[in-house]
């Protein structure tokens, strides 16, 4: 059943955590929004940091958030702006802090209070409204209940479990993207210490369709953007996207474009309210205002249908350059830079029109729109997120977003080029740190040649593979470094069995989620100092480093005294974890690690490329921003030294009569698996989870009613039926045969093993469904 928290009291060091409901009874819906941010979001902000937090912690912290002497939001990946604004934070990033910085512990006797049993039958928002965890905390072999432990017996269970068995790769060992650089690079290098690549992380479920994409065709798998080309660019194309949401700082930057004369397209299932209007909170017109509207064109399309999308406008483009040539393509920067436009054409020339429609459901004279739009732009920017990311034919999805770039030579000067918006804080540093199951040979030969031993060459199991390895019996212990990878993970029943197939899983976490009551034979959770929170060492106060979206690295510095004195941060917990571990296996100062993270970032200097001379630029106050070749020198580290156009056949997802295609969304008080609160205000719905969007069109032809209830089952070749129960029916205006659902809530009918082809992301934006009438719940 949802569960959520009725109330909550100010933010005190002794409140205790609200009572709690069972059902979505008190659920209520009310028409979507057609605008975003403004007064509402004002008065959503501050009373819940203040009551999250106190007032004077509330206006210590917000304050602090994302300012070039403060700490880095933990909460999405946006980029700051060259100049800060006052509050430089937005309603999620606010809501995230709270989340972190509140000053509720978990009392010592709430473990023999709760065993694992019971708080696995929690909600996450209730697991997350306990308060932050304080000591160490240790389910052993047999037992249901955790009892509080010693570090020094944490990493004894560590040492002894991972050290027993017979091979490395029995172990894996997980990576949320709000780990720091230094963290993550000290992390991978006890990994690789102990003998495996087993190193997934959040990447594997997001934008590892956008790397693999973008290292074939362009040689570099990052955003080929700075944050001052939306204001440059003639034309920005948003694809699969919802920024008043998962990132509103970014309706900011294109209320900045728009201003400066950009055009804008959505291309989404959902009208979504941050795209229809903004109205900036920083701005009286904001505030009292009608805002500014943002998207000249939506483009409703069905569930998979991109591909079909951009391949139509790049015949539409090489159409025009036959009809008038030499005035609608870039030759001289396709002649220079570019390899296989011959074979691309002739792909092209037999696309056929009523397959694209068919896909997209959309009408010609739209895509003739946005062709003109496109043609008439002399800068264009493209940016998608995981609505493109998490379907069969992602990667070549985002292959045909490069191919459209390149006609025109929207790529390598301002204004232009594909700009992939990261989620997690730090997910891209945490690659660029080594946090992957397949680094290339290049930085395991610097790895060895800094730390004189020899890396494991073969490459390991990302996220998906992991749970094939823990369901199978072959990985037998699970560490991870924040997150919360069950929850996130697709197939949740499948899931779940496979982690508690295991024989140690171990959290590292600031508080309470899923993945610490779902747990193997024996189970630890260390708890983790926050972004927000001073960390202290034998060299004095430290301060961590994060790379944003568009490769800009800057320092992040906590302002809050730690919420207890036995929390380590997480070099602490790494380097000890290590030194347990490890021994003298390796020739590495763990201690030093510890001690001063200047002595990691000397490290790093030496082995990642971007960061020689790290603790100098990162001194900097602006920090500095990692070379990007596309990007800067129109140069392309491919094997052909070319930009890459690609040749990708267009294949559509055939649904079934009387079926739908599911896409997983996240809720507005939500980042990731975390939750909030219960309400997703600008789709209007309030205090309640368990519901699915759906089209007036599809009710009436399925025969069903608005605020019916159905149960939602997935379709997939397997044969497994996968069931997500009593989901009450919105009707709402999203594209036909298309439905929607949350995250991570709707993961249980995303299979397991489907997954987009060549980067294993689940595939949670394309499951073909059916829905069967229900009763309400009671």
């Amino acid at each position: 059943m949802a569960r959520y928290v009725t109330k909550k009291l100010l933010g005190r060091p002794d409140r205790k955590p609200a009572e709690v409901v069972d059902s979505d009874v008190e659920l209520s819906v009310s028409p979507p929004k057609r605008s975003a941010a403004g007064l509402p979001s004002l008065s959503e902000t501050l009373p819940h940091a203040v009551a999250e937090m106190g007032p004077a912690r509330a206006w210590k912290t917000l304050r602090a958030i994302n300012q070039k002497d403060g700490f880095d939001c933990m909460s999405c990946a946006w980029p700051d702006p060259p100049e800060r604004k006052l509050a430089e934070f937005c309603e999620n990033g606010a809501k995230a802090v709270g989340w972190e910085a509140e000053p509720l512990r978990i009392p010592g006797g709430f473990w023999a209070e709760n065993d694992v049993d019971s708080l696995a039958s929690r909600s996450e928002y209730w697991l997350g409204q306990q308060g932050r965890l304080v000591e160490p905390v240790y389910k052993a072999a047999g037992e249901r209940n955790y009892r509080p432990v010693s570090w020094d017996e944490a990493f004894g269970v560590i040492a002894r479990e991972l050290n027993a068995l017979d091979s490395p790769d029995e172990a894996t060992f997980y990576t949320s993207g709000r780990t720091s650089n230094e963290a993550a690079f000290t992390y991978q290098l006890f990994v690789r210490a102990f003998g495996t690549n087993n190193l997934p992380d959040c990447s594997n479920m997001c934008h590892e369709s956008t790397g693999h994409a973008m290292g074939e065709t362009l040689g570099v798998g990052k955003s080929a953007i700075t944050y001052t080309d939306f204001a440059k660019a003639d034309l920005i194309i948003i694809m699969g996207q919802n920024p008043g949401t998962c990132h509103p700082r970014m309706l900011t930057a294109l209320e900045e474009a728009k201003q400066a004369g950009a055009s804008i397209v959505a291309v989404n299932p959902l009208p979504e309210a941050g795209l229809i209007n903004f109205k900036n909170p920083q701005r009286p017109g904001g505030l009292i205002g009608k805002g500014t509207d943002l998207a000249d064109q939506f483009l409703q399309i069905r569930l998979a249908g991109d591909m079909a999308l951009l391949q139509a406008v790049s015949k539409r483009v090489l159409d025009a350059e036959r009809a008038r040539p030499g005035t609608v393509l870039d030759h001289a920067f396709l002649a220079e830079h570019c390899q296989g436009l011959e074979e691309f054409e002739a792909h092209l020339a037999g696309l056929d029109e009523e397959q694209v429609l068919a896909a997209t459901g959309l009408g010609s004279e739209e895509i003739d729109e946005l062709a003109d739009r496109y043609m008439r732009a002399e800068k264009v920017i493209i940016t998608w997120a995981m609505g493109l990311t998490q379907h069969k034919k992602a990667v070549p999805t985002i292959k045909e977003i490069v191919n459209l770039l390149l006609l025109r030579g929207n790529i390598g000067k301002p204004g232009a080029g594909p700009s992939p918006i990261r989620g997690h804080s730090n997910v891209q540093g945490d690659r660029t740190m080594g946090i992957w199951e397949k680094m290339p040979p290049r930085f395991l030969d610097a790895l060895q040649r800094e730390f004189g031993f020899d890396p494991p060459r073969h490459d390991g199991v990302d996220s998906v593979g992991s749970i094939r390895g823990m369901r199978d019996g072959k990985i037998k212990v699970l560490v991870a470094l924040g997150g919360n990878l069950v929850h996130a993970i697709s197939d949740t029943a499948v899931a779940e069995a496979a982690v508690r197939n295991t024989r140690l899983s171990v959290q590292i976490s600031t508080k309470l989620n899923r993945s610490h009551t779902v747990v193997g034979e024996q189970a630890l959770i260390l708890p983790a100092l926050g972004r927000t929170e001073i960390d202290r060492q034998a060299s004095g106060e430290q301060f961590v480093t994060v790379e944003d979206t568009v490769c800009a690295v800057h320092s992040s510095t906590g302002i809050l005294e730690p919420i207890s004195r036995q929390v380590l941060s997480e070099m602490s917990i790494v380097t000890r974890m290590a030194r347990a571990v490890l021994g003298d296996k390796v020739p590495v100062d763990w201690a030093g690690f510890e001690h001063s993270y200047d002595i990691v970032r000397e490290h790093i200097s030496h082995v990642v490329p971007g960061f020689e001379d790290f603790n100098t630029k990162i001194r900097l106050r602006d920090g500095f921003v990692l070379p990007h070749a596309p990007r800067d020198q129109r140069k392309f580290p491919t094997p052909t030294g070319k930009a890459m156009f690609s040749v990708n056949e267009l294949d559509t997802i055939e649904v079934p009569p009387g079926r739908l295609i599911l896409q997983t969304v996240r809720a507005h008080d939500q980042f990731n698996t975390t939750t909030y609160s219960m309400n997703d205000r600008y789709r209007g719905v309030k205090k309640g989870r368990m519901v699915l969007f759906i089209s007036p069109e599809d009710l009436a032809e399925l025969e069903l009613a608005d605020g019916g209830y159905v149960d939602v089952h997935s379709e997939a070749a397997d044969g497994v039926d996968r069931v997500l129960r009593q989901l009450r029916l919105i009707s709402y205006p999203t594209a036909k045969g298309c439905v929607a659902a949350y995250f991570p809530e709707a993961n249980v009918l995303v299979p397991l093993d489907s997954t987009a082809e060549g980067s294993n992301t689940p595939a949670s934006k394309s499951v073909i469904v059916r829905l069967e009438p229900a009763a309400a719940p009671n």
